[in-house]
Order: C-alpha cells, then structure tokens, then sequence
C-alpha cells in the first residue's frame, strides 16, 4: 500500500497510528462497503481521525448517512442485490477518486437470507450480495486500484470451511438450497477471489487477502430461516465465544492499515489476524478459482479474460 498507518504496541500487536505530516497531505483512501452496522461501521470508527480519507458505503441511506457524519466521512449508497447499483457505486466511487485512486477496498458488505429469493438481475440473492457484487465493484474499480498498488480486502467467514462446496454448473444451488450452504458457498467464493486477484495483480502492484473476523455479536443473519439465525439470536449466544462489533472492526482495520507483505501475505487466508490451514479444500483449488473467475466476469457481464 505504501503509506503505512500501523504500529505494534507493547503488547506486539498492530494498531492503528497517527499518520506523518507527509502522509497527511496525502491520506490513504479507504473504502469500505457494509459500513453502515457491524464491523463496518466499527473499524471505520476506528480508522476516523487517523488521518486517512475515509469512504463508506451502506444499503441504508439514513444509517450510512449517520454513520459518515459521525467520523466525518464521505458516504454512498448502493444496494448490493441490485447490479445496476453497484455499476453506478463504482462510476461515483472513480470519479470520487480520479486524482489519487484508491489504496484500500474492504469488500465487507454480506449477509445470510432466507428462502431461495431471486434479485432483480435473477441470481440468487446470497451469492450476489455476497460474491458477484464485490466481485463486479472490485473489476470496475481496477483503475484506481491497480496504479497505486492497493489493498483489497475481502470478508469471509468460517462458514466457507463448515458449509462451502461450490459446483460452477450450480452456483445459485437451484438443485440443494439451504440458506447456511448458499452463504458457505458464497464465502467460499471471497477466499477463491482473494486467490484470484493475487495470481492475476499481484505482479502489478495488487494484494489481497480474505478473512474470518469471528463470532461477532451483532445483527447479522437476523433476517435468515437458516439455523445460524437460532444460534446469533438465542439466548444460548452469550456462553459462545463470540466478541464485539468493535473487536471484529479492529481486525478489519488492522487489515487496512497494514502493509501487505509485512503485516499480511497477499492470496492468504486468515482466522481473525492469524494464516490458517484449517480452509475448505476446495480454497487453494487454483483451478476453480480460476473457472469461479471466468464465471462470474459472465455472469456479471464483464470480459472473461479480463
């Protein structure tokens, strides 16, 4: 990324530091999607008053909204479950960026739904705001990624490991739906992503990296039949290891801030802040990456070879 906004305490750990006068004539430009609620919101809290360009994007106009005037923060709208959203994001975001770029992209928006729902664009709803959203934003946004040398970081979930097995020929699950396998299936699909962007940029600059911020406590899959909705919401939620919106909103940040390279590794993996091994088999399949990639450049209407 180059311009460094992270230091280890005494403890060893990475935080977040205050930036140099040179770098903040400069700031690093953050965006960061999902940023209305949940680790979005609390890692761009974090990141506010550090000297970096903060760029926040939410479905909710009055929650995004707030969270930006809060932190002093430049604020868009887009709903990920509609594709002509996300291509109009990706036009405001470059013209917001034209004369810098962009250093860092946090592909945090997601979610786990319901019953097999279709979007307006006909894919099913968790691969699409999952997957070919991210997927589609981060290819229009290659050229302000790419001449800085940026960092994309997208937000995955163990769930990938415990649920994920994708099949190219089936990627909607129209043949075996449930709503914990579409979602393990589409946070598979980030780490395949994350594979994809440092084979293919990782030589011009790109790096990238996918993460499992933990079990967060928020409202996440409030709004899903699935059974990971009993577990979030029950009572029984308190006596599991789960921690805060804030704890998971600094792993997100101490991504941001890091250097890849030094503080991660580009095409890696992680569990919270640490490289795992315990991945899905299917994650360092480079074959499927690749036909994942191929994919979804179709199904989003992008060139394949891109």
């Amino acid at each position: 990324m180059g311009k460094n906004l992270s230091h280890q305490n005494a403890s060893g750990r990475r935080t977040t530091g205050e930036p140099s006068q040179t770098q903040a004539q400069t700031p690093t430009t953050i965006v960061i999607t999902g940023a209305s609620d949940g680790i979005g919101a609390a890692a761009a809290r974090q990141l506010a008053g550090t000297g970096v360009r903060l760029l926040v994007v939410g479905r909710s106009p009055e929650k995004t909204a707030a969270v930006a005037r809060e932190i002093d923060a430049e604020h868009f709208i887009a709903d990920f479950a509609r594709l002509d959203d996300v291509r109009r994001l990706a036009a405001e975001l470059s013209a917001a960026t034209a004369e810098h770029g962009i250093d860092v992209l946090a592909n945090n928006a997601g979610g786990i739904f319901g019953d097999r729902t279709p979007t307006v664009d006909g894919f099913e709803k968790t691969l699409q705001v999952n997957h070919l959203a991210p997927f589609l934003l981060t290819n229009l946004l290659l050229p302000r990624l790419l001449p800085g040398g940026a960092s994309v970081v997208n937000t995955s979930s163990m769930a990938n490991r415990l649920f994920g097995h994708l099949d190219l020929s089936d990627l909607g699950n129209e043949r075996r739906y449930s709503p914990r396998k579409a979602y393990g299936d589409a946070k598979l699909a980030n780490v395949l992503f994350t594979r994809s962007l440092h084979a293919k940029f990782h030589d011009q600059g790109l790096s990238s990296a996918a993460f499992h911020p933990g079990l967060v406590r928020t409202s996440f899959s409030a709004g899903s039949a699935s059974s990971m909705r009993w577990f979030y919401q029950s009572p029984l939620a308190r006596f599991a290891p789960m921690i805060s919106p804030e704890q998971g909103g600094a792993t997100l940040a101490w991504f941001l801030t890091g250097v890849p390279g030094s503080t991660w590794t580009s095409g890696r993996y992680y569990d919270q802040d640490r490289p795992t091994t315990r991945v899905n088999p299917q994650a360092d399949d480079l074959a499927l990456a690749e036909g994942l990639w191929q994919r979804s450049a179709e199904l989003v209407g992008l060139s394949p070879a891109r």
